[in-house]
C-alpha cells in the first residue's frame, strides 16, 4: 500500500518519541533532561545495566551507545512489537489520533508533483529575493532599514519583494518552462474571473518564505506597502504543501535552540520573532495569520514543553490568549502546558525591544504566568462577587473548565490552585477591635444616657461574645475533625467572623487544606500554628464532649454539628449587631422605646444563647400530675398493645 504525500511526515510530527519508547523502557532521571527532549535508558534491545540508549525527542531519533541499535518511532514499534512497516503505521496513527488513508494507486505521482512544487518554491524565494534590489524595491528597502533590519538580517531570514504587477511573478516563471498548473498550486497566482491571463497572488509587498520543519519553502508571507490596503498581511492560500494550521513561521531553527535550553517564545507575527531573534530569543515562532491551532499545539510540546504565549498587550491579543486556554485544557498532561507574558498595552515585542532592550524582554518572559492563573483572571477580572449567587456562578464556571481536563492529576492540582485563589479573594478578614458587625436598621434621636440600661445592655453583649467563641471552637474543632465535609459549608466557613486572630488562622488553615485530608490538615496547622493550637482547641471541656469529637469520623454526626452552630452563630451575630446600634444611640435620656428595644434584645440574646440546651420534647400530663414524654408514652402503649396476656405471650 502507498501512502499520500506529507503523511509520514505528519504522524512524526504528532508522535512523541518519549512517549513511545516510554513504554518499553525506565529513563535514567539522573542523565535524562526531559524539558529538552534529552532522555537516556538501558536499551531494551540488549541487556544492560547502564543507560547507553538515547532518544532525542526533537530529532525524532533513537541511538544505542552499546548495540548500535537505531531508528525512529516506526521503527522502534516494528523491533519491540515484532510487526511490519503498515502494522507500525497503523499502531502509530491510532495513538496519534490519524486516520489511516485508504489506498492511492497514484501516491508515487503525486509524490512528484509536491517535489516539483517544492522546487517551484524555491524559484520564487529566488525571483523575489532579486526584485528587493531593483528599483522597484527601493521603498521596501527604506522600510526595513526603518525597522532596523540591515543586509545581513535580510539574508537570513530570505527577506524579498513582490513589484506592483499583475503578473511579474507569472512571466518570470513561465519564461523558465513553468506549467501552468504548478504556478496555480502552489497558490502563487490566481486564476482571472475574466477569462484572462493568471494574475500573482502577492503584489506590492514585502515577502518572507515560510519553511516547514524541514526547511522546505512551503508558502509566503506578504506585508503591504500600500497602508491603505485592507490586508496588511498576507499568507498564501492552502496548497500541497501549506497547511497554515498545521504551520509555524521559524519553526526549523526554533527547533534547535530550544535544543539549547532558550525559551520557546510564541509572537504574532513576521516582525515579531525577527525582532526577537535578532536580540537573542531565537527560539521564538509565530501563527500564520490565525489562532493557534490543536495541531500548532502539538508542534510547539514537541520542541518545549512549556511554551511561553507572548501576545501583543492590546484587546485583540488579549482575546487570542483566553481563547486559547479554553483549546488547551483537553490537552493538558504532564510536561504539557503553557506560560502567558502579556506585552505592554500597545505595544508589540518590536516596540518593547526599542524603547527598553532586551532585558525588558527577558523581565516579561521571566514573569510569564502559568495557565490557570490566567483562566482565573478571564473569570473574575472586573466583576463583583458580593451574594451567594454571583459566589456560585463563579464556582460553575470554573468547575466546567477544570473538568475540561482529562489528565486525572493536572485536574486535581488545577482545582486545588483554583480554591486558593478563591480563599484569598473571598476569606473574611477580622476588624479591629472585635467580630465585624452589620450596620443597625434603627436610630434613636439623641437622648440622655441611661447608665443603668446602658451597663445591662453591654453585659449582654459580653456574654453573647463569650458564647460566640465556644461555638466558633465547635465547628473549628468538627471541621478538623472529619474534613470530608467542609465543602458542603465552604462559602459559610468562609464569611464567618471569628472573635479572635487564632480562629481566623485554623479557619483559613481549613479552607485552605481541608481536600488533603484529615492527616495533612493537622499538620499543616501544626506546622503554621504550632502543637499546641490544636491541643488548646480540642481540649477545652465544650469541644471534648461534642458528639462528632468523641466519636471523629462520622460524618453524618458532624456536619449536623457544624450545621446547628453557624446558624446559631448568625442568630446570635445578628442580635449582638442589634446590641451594639442600641449601645450607641444611648447618648441621651432613655425613653420607652429605647428601653423596649434594649429588653427585648437581651431576652432574645439569651434565647439564642440556650437555644441548643432548650428540650424540644412534646409532654403530657398524666392523672397523677407528672410530665410524660408523649413519644415516648406511645412507644410503650404500642408496646403493650401487642401483647396477649391471657395467652402469656404477643397477640397473633
Amino acid at each position: 500500500m502507498s501512502l499520500p504525500p506529507g503523511f509520514l511526515e505528519e504522524l512524526r510530527t504528532r508522535t512523541s518519541l518519549i512517549q513511545v519508547v516510554g513504554r518499553k523502557v525506565m529513563w535514567d532521571a539522573r542523565k535524562s533532561n526531559q524539558g529538552k527532549g534529552d532522555m537516556w535508558a538501558p536499551c531494551p534491545f540488549h541487556q544492560e545495566k547502564s543507560a547507553s540508549f538515547h532518544v532525542d525527542d526533537r530529532k525524532g531519533f533513537y541511538y544505542c551507545f552499546g548495540c548500535h541499535a537505531k531508528g525512529d518511532a516506526i521503527s522502534f514499534v516494528r523491533e519491540t512489537e515484532n510487526v511490519g512497516f503498515m502494522e507500525a503505521i497503523e499502531i502509530l496513527s491510532r495513538e496519534a489520533g490519524m486516520e489511516m488513508p485508504a489506498p492511492d494507486p497514484k501516491a508515487a505521482e503525486k509524490a512528484d508533483r509536491r517535489t516539483e512544487l517544492a522546487d517551484l518554491m524555491e524559484l520564487a524565494v529566488r525571483w523575489f529575493r532579486m526584485q528587493l534590489n531593483t528599483g522597484a524595491g527601493e521603498s521596501a528597502r527604506r522600510y526595513l532599514a526603518g525597522r532596523g533590519l540591515e543586509q545581513n538580517a535580510l539574508d537570513r531570514w530570505e527577506i524579498g519583494f513582490a513589484p506592483d504587477s499583475w503578473q511579474g511573478l507569472w512571466d518570470a516563471l513561465k519564461g523558465k518552462g513553468v506549467a501552468d498548473d504548478l504556478i496555480l498550486g502552489a497558490g502563487l497566482a490566481k486564476p482571472s474571473a475574466k477569462g484572462g491571463k493568471p494574475y500573482d497572488t502577492f503584489r506590492g509587498r514585502i515577502m518572507f518564505p515560510i519553511r516547514n520543519a524541514r526547511g522546505r519553502a512551503i508558502a509566503f508571507g506578504g506585508r503591504a506597502m500600500d497602508p491603505d490596503d485592507k490586508a496588511k498581511y498576507l499568507n498564501s492560500p492552502e496548497t500541497e504543501l501549506f497547511d497554515k494550521g498545521r504551520s509555524l513561521y521559524n519553526v526549523k531553527d526554533a527547533r534547535t535552540a530550544a535544543g539549547k535550553g532558550l525559551p520557546l517564545v510564541v509572537a504574532e507575527g513576521y516582525m515579531d520573532v525577527i525582532a526577537l531573534v535578532g536580540a537573542g530569543f531565537e527560539a521564538s515562532v509565530a501563527p500564520l495569520g490565525t489562532a493557534i491551532t490543536e495541531s500548532q499545539l502539538e508542534m510547539l510540546w514537541r520542541i518545549a514543553p512549556e511554551p511561553i504565549i507572548m501576545l501583543d498587550g492590546d484587546a485583540a491579543g488579549q482575546r487570542a490568549a483566553l481563547r486559547l486556554i479554553d483549546l488547551t485544557l483537553p490537552l493538558l498532561e504532564a510536561g504539557r502546558s503553557l506560560r502567558f507574558a502579556m506585552m505592554p498595552e500597545g505595544q508589540d515585542p518590536d516596540d518593547l525591544l526599542r524603547a527598553a532592550g532586551p532585558g525588558a524582554v527577558q523581565k516579561l518572559l521571566d514573569s510569564a504566568v502559568p495557565m490557570v492563573r490566567l483562566l482565573w483572571q478571564r473569570e473574575t477580572e472586573g466583576r463583583v462577587f458580593d451574594s451567594p449567587e454571583r459566589k456560585a456562578t463563579l464556582d460553575k464556571a470554573l468547575r466546567d473548565k477544570i473538568m475540561l481536563i482529562r489528565d486525572p492529576s493536572i485536574r486535581s492540582h488545577y482545582g486545588q490552585e483554583i480554591k486558593d485563589l478563591r480563599w484569598q479573594l473571598f476569606r473574611t478578614k477580622p476588624e479591629r477591635g472585635g467580630p465585624r458587625r452589620a450596620p443597625g436598621a434603627w436610630k434613636a434621636a439623641p437622648l440622655g444616657p441611661s447608665p443603668t440600661a446602658k451597663s445591662s445592655v453591654l453585659a449582654t453583649a459580653s456574654g453573647t461574645l463569650a458564647t460566640d467563641h465556644l461555638r466558633e471552637a465547635v465547628v473549628l474543632a468538627a471541621c478538623i475533625a472529619c474534613p470530608e465535609v467542609v465543602e458542603s459549608f465552604e462559602s459559610s466557613l468562609e464569611s464567618m467572623a471569628c472573635s479572635d486572630q487564632q480562629h481566623y488562622a485554623l479557619r483559613d488553615l481549613i479552607l485552605r487544606h481541608y481536600p488533603d485530608g484529615a492527616d495533612v490538615l493537622r499538620e499543616r496547622i501544626i506546622g503554621a500554628l504550632g502543637g499546641h493550637a490544636l491541643e488548646n482547641l480540642m481540649g477545652q471541656s465544650h469541644v471534648a464532649i461534642t458528639p462528632c469529637i468523641r466519636h471523629p469520623g462520622n460524618a453524618e454526626i458532624t456536619a449536623m454539628t457544624i450545621a446547628e452552630e453557624l446558624a446559631k452563630l448568625e442568630a446570635s451575630r445578628g442580635l449582638d449587631a442589634e446590641i451594639a446600634d442600641a449601645v450607641e444611640d444611648l447618648s441621651g435620656v432613655a425613653d420607652e422605646g429605647v428601653t423596649w428595644r434594649l429588653s427585648e434584645a437581651a431576652r432574645a440574646a439569651d434565647r439564642a444563647r440556650r437555644s441548643g440546651q432548650e428540650d424540644k420534647a412534646e409532654y403530657m400530663i398524666a392523672e397523677n400530675g407528672a410530665r410524660l414524654d408523649r413519644e415516648e408514652v406511645r412507644k410503650s402503649r404500642g408496646m403493650f398493645d401487642a401483647i396477649d396476656f391471657s395467652k402469656g405471650g404477643k397477640k397473633g
